[in-house]
């Protein structure tokens, strides 16, 4: 096993050597995906990068709940069935029987999925002495910025399957968290096995897992490719593979698309729906979608950490403007963090208004009469809630040049870019985040709270004691009433205190050849290609 592992690092680190006649051979064998960025990782506990979760989660893996995108009620995928006590701190989960972890060319199972394998999965979060803790770092970077990883007290094996979650306290979103695409379950086994070969290094790379998908290779700026699993529990898998085309350039994805290089491209981008929607041959669908896109500054930084100057950059730029230029009509301008489709959603009445003159009295009661230098960093890649970063960064160059402040644009590989801003060295940064539950907690903690910018995913590098109690009451209760109560001062404290903008609620777009059927997009959550099959 030693030399075959290595013999596939190896591969993975071939450049690009295939052609185009042989991407075109493999969609005829299966389906070829424009993807537009490289993985991070395969495996999600490791990352949040969207991009990646896109192709990995809901391919390669199965978690033990997940959430209806339609009634928003839980729903049993690993776990047949889950009790909560009376007390809310103890959570048992009654596990799926006959179900096969991935054969791979790397790995072959003695044994199905059972209680080892949640227990390995989840205490590799909080437990030291879980020998895959500190591999990566120990950086888990949604359970931590979610605080699981400081909310599980222990995780009991009743039997062979079930396992029960003993917790610190009573947490209202302890199950939406168990459901996002981060919660996969991986093979204890598989891990044991590396640790004896003493190769740990691999267990995130080379992934094994319960899903519709085993991965197969990846090449660096190329593809990703993955065959079907011919013993998955819940379904057959119809295509014989799955290939991501890694396509960094948008345009370039439409024109792969239009040329039937690719089956299914991610974020074709507003300007160029018009083109698609005139193809018979090609659909396309738009989904209302959890997200938001912001303008976030780096608060321990100065000048960004004087409140005046954060309001004054904010009354500086022309969001109606920015609507059009960037989203086309396909985006509603933010009138809070939380999107108008959540339960918890509170229009904010003094969120920054468009007014130059106002952004200069602010520069100068903040000492900066003259302005200053600055930089915003841009996703060179298209999002949901950002379908160009680079656009949006120029129209506010442009803004901004008109009260004395001069702006570089900084641009990065997207995994580079946000490796970088996780170590926070911008100034200020254009991001964005697409929910993976409906719970209104997906976009305060991660995004916000003092455990994130720990992890790296706080781009705002914001600490507030206040702003975390509230989340923290919040979800001590599962009064819906009072939960709001709470929300509602968190969105008000965001827009006093502005260490992000709110910009922008973006449209869901995905375009794929007519022929292609089974992908459904939601409201939350990554895409999944587990029903993906052609006429």
């Amino acid at each position: 096993m030693h030399k075959l592992l290595l013999a596939l690092l190896s591969t993975s680190l071939i450049g690009c050597i295939d052609s185009k006649e042989e991407i075109l051979k493999e969609k005829n064998q299966g389906l070829v995906y424009c993807a537009e960025a490289n993985p991070v990782s395969f495996n999600p506990q490791v990352t949040t990068t969207g991009s990646t979760i896109d192709i990995i989660a809901n391919q390669l893996y199965d978690r033990l709940i997940s959430i209806d995108p339609v009634t928003a009620e839980y729903q049993s995928e690993l776990a047949t069935d889950w009790k909560t006590s009376k007390d809310g701190k103890s959570i048992t989960f009654t596990l799926r029987k006959d179900v096969k972890f991935h054969n791979t060319a790397y790995f072959t199972p003695s044994r199905d999925f059972n209680a080892d394998d949640v227990i390995f999965t989840f205490s590799r979060l909080f437990d030291v002495y879980n020998p895959y803790h500190f591999v990566g770092d120990a950086n888990y970077p949604y359970f931590q910025s979610v605080g699981i990883d400081q909310l599980i007290r222990k995780i009991v094996r009743v039997s062979d399957y079930q396992v029960r979650f003993e917790l610190f306290n009573a947490e209202s979103s302890f199950l939406a968290n168990m459901a996002t695409d981060f919660a996969v379950v991986l093979s204890q086994e598989y891990a044991m096995q590396l640790k004896a070969s003493e190769q740990t290094n691999l267990f995130d790379h080379y992934p094994v897992g319960t899903g519709p998908y085993i991965y197969k290779e990846y090449r660096r700026d190329h593809l990703v490719r993955f065959y079907k699993n011919p013993v998955y529990w819940k379904h057959d898998v119809v295509l014989d593979q799955l290939v991501y085309d890694i396509t960094p350039n948008g345009t370039t994805r439409i024109a792969k698309m239009l040329t039937k290089e690719c089956d299914v491209t991610a974020h074709p981008s507003s300007a160029q729906l018009s083109i698609l929607a005139q193809r018979d041959d090609i659909n396309v669908e738009k989904e209302t979608n959890l997200n938001i896109g912001y303008w976030a500054f780096n608060t321990e930084r100065p000048p960004f950490d004087d409140i005046r100057v954060r309001q004054a950059l904010a009354h500086a730029i022309d969001v109606d403007k920015i609507m059009q230029a960037v989203y086309y009509g396909n985006g509603i301008r933010a009138q809070s963090i939380l999107p108008p489709t959540s339960w918890a959603f509170e229009p904010q009445a003094n969120i920054p208004n468009f007014d130059p003159a106002l952004a200069k009295k602010l520069l100068i009661e903040a000492g900066l009469p003259n302005g200053f230098n600055m930089n915003i960093w841009a996703m060179p890649v298209s999002r949901i809630y950002n379908p160009n970063a680079r656009k949006m960064a120029e129209l506010m160059q442009s803004d901004l040049r008109k009260i004395g402040v001069k702006v570089s644009i900084i641009e990065y590989e997207w995994n580079t870019f946000i490796q970088r801003v996780g170590e926070h060295r911008h100034d200020s940064v254009l991001l964005g985040w697409a929910a993976d539950t409906p719970d209104p907690d997906n976009f305060f903690s991660p995004l916000l709270s003092c455990t994130a910018t720990f992890s790296g995913k706080n781009a705002a590098n914001w600490c507030n004691p206040q702003f975390d109690s509230l989340l923290n009451q919040a979800l001590s209760t599962t009064d819906i009433a009072l939960r709001k109560q709470y929300y509602d001062a968190a969105q008000s404290m965001i827009i006093n205190e502005l260490p992000l903008i709110p910009i922008a609620h973006g449209m869901r777009f995905q375009a794929s050849s007519a022929d292609v059927e089974g992908i459904t997009l939601g409201p939350f959550g990554a895409i999944s290609l587990a029903n993906a099959r052609k006429k």
